[in-house]
């Protein structure tokens, strides 16, 4: 399935590996390239030189494209954003916030650069400031979110630019992407389904828990914060949203949340954990691999686009 995309970055599929903190790093980003994605590593709160550790090991397990997602309210982002260049990867994607101050210096060493967005004016002003792609993600993806539906986002994106558009949020199969494609998109950019691969270092009990989990599991937190994310409900989530209606303050809920990714992650705590996942999370019934996730995905997608 080639399009600009596949074009642009050099993969053989139109799939992106979403840059998800503590969960998108060299093992799943290797796997995911292998099998003719784009994997990325994500960055998040990580110091320069454990990006660079990252970056790396994916290079000893890979010779193929993959790119690294920027964190952009990350203190340590203008050192990340060096070690890509002096790292030479060739891709990388932005989140929280506009890339502008970085942009001259990945452009200058051929770097293509690829911002979530969650609004038409968002994906306009990275355009002009030079991206190459815009990844248009929905609320119905997990972690952090906009306010948007993948619906109404991606189309509205698509006919704004002129930049090929990545649709993100509530992508778990071949019907998804093929409905994203009819939207106008190019690629599609998946994060919760690959955390249940067979090469994602989530702990088990994350993924038995992702795996268990129906239609109506999700829940969004932090809404008074400005800052949403979704989550499969727990313990956690409850008294989160119970200490936001009581009005706690901002470092009252950030204690309550310190840490806890890792906890899920790492520890698998799912109770005390943040479960981040998107709404797609009760289509996902098994672990597979990285290359049977996105050859099922693709086939089914060419599948249903060329029916008559």
């Amino acid at each position: 399935m080639k399009t600009r995309i596949t074009e642009l970055l050099g993969i053989e599929e139109p799939v992106i590996q979403g840059g998800m903190a503590w969960v998108a790093e060299y093992h799943l980003a290797a796997a995911v390239s292998e099998a003719g994605g784009l994997g990325i590593i994500g960055a998040a709160s990580a110091p320069p030189e454990v990006v660079r550790e990252q970056i790396r090991k994916v290079k000893e397990r890979t010779s193929k494209p993959f790119g690294v997602n920027v964190m952009l309210m990350n203190p340590n982002a203008p050192e990340v954003a060096k070690v890509v260049v002096e790292e030479q990867v060739p891709v990388v994607t932005t989140g929280a916030g506009n890339p502008a101050k970085f942009m001259s210096l990945w452009k200058e060493a051929g770097v293509k650069v690829i911002p979530v967005v969650a609004s038409v004016a968002m994906a306009k002003l990275m355009v002009r400031g030079g991206a190459d792609a815009v990844v248009a993600e929905g609320m119905e993806s997990g972690g952090h979110i906009g306010s948007t539906t993948t619906m109404a986002l991606v189309p509205q994106v698509a006919d704004a630019i002129d930049a090929p558009v990545i649709a993100a949020g509530g992508i778990a199969d071949g019907r998804g992407m093929a409905a994203a494609f009819m939207l106008g998109a190019e690629a599609v950019q998946m994060g919760t389904r690959f955390v249940a691969a067979k090469e994602s270092i989530v702990h088990a009990n994350y993924k038995e828990k992702l795996i268990k989990s129906k239609d109506i599991d999700s829940e969004i937190t932090g809404s008074s914060t400005g800052h949403p994310i979704r989550v499969i409900r727990n313990k956690m989530s409850r008294e989160y949203l119970k200490m936001e209606k009581e009005g706690a303050t901002l470092d009252e809920l950030e204690q309550l949340t310190l840490g806890s990714l890792r906890k899920a992650v790492m520890d698998g705590d799912v109770v005390n954990g943040s479960l981040m996942a998107g709404q797609i999370a009760g289509m996902i019934q098994d672990e597979l691999s990285c290359k049977e996730i996105i050859t099922s995905i693709v086939s089914e997608a060419e599948r249903l686009m060329n029916r008559k």
